[in-house]
């Protein structure tokens, strides 16, 4: 089965090493309005839990300070792989967050593509203001 691919591009009027900083920290990640809680397991692994408490795994892959952060991702519904990539740009930081994802039941196809742009919306909603905040993250 063919993955599900969305990928949101924005803008960011603040530094790659803040953005990343703000993306990357494990155990800042309460400016995620999408979020209960945040689990680590390790230095690469964690599991995410959302506001209902359903959880889904990640593994980072990748770790290119500033630039690139990709990592595996694992639930009951789907397998997949995010991609997070940092780009100066005009004294800002341009975002690519691409998501692959394969639902593991195939009637979530009809709903995937537009379940993974509205969260990828909130996501980049929620970092700006994070950002924004007076001290930032």
């Amino acid at each position: 089965m063919r993955p599900i691919v969305s990928t949101a591009t924005t803008l960011l009027p603040h530094p790659p090493d803040r953005v990343w900083a703000a993306v990357t920290d494990l155990d800042r990640w309460q400016w995620r309005s999408d979020l209960r809680r945040l689990d680590r397991i390790g230095e690469d692994t964690f599991t995410e839990y959302d506001k209902t408490g359903f959880p889904t795994r990640f593994t980072v892959t990748d770790r290119r300070p500033t630039s690139f952060w990709p990592f595996d991702i694992e639930n009951v519904n789907l397998t997949g792989r995010w991609t997070g990539e940092f780009q100066p740009k005009g004294g800002g930081t341009r975002v690519v967050f691409t998501e692959h994802i394969t639902p593991k039941k195939p009637w979530m196809r009809l709903f995937a593509g537009g379940y993974l742009r509205r969260q990828q919306a909130r996501y980049l909603t929620d970092l700006r203001k994070a950002l924004e905040r007076e001290g930032g993250i």
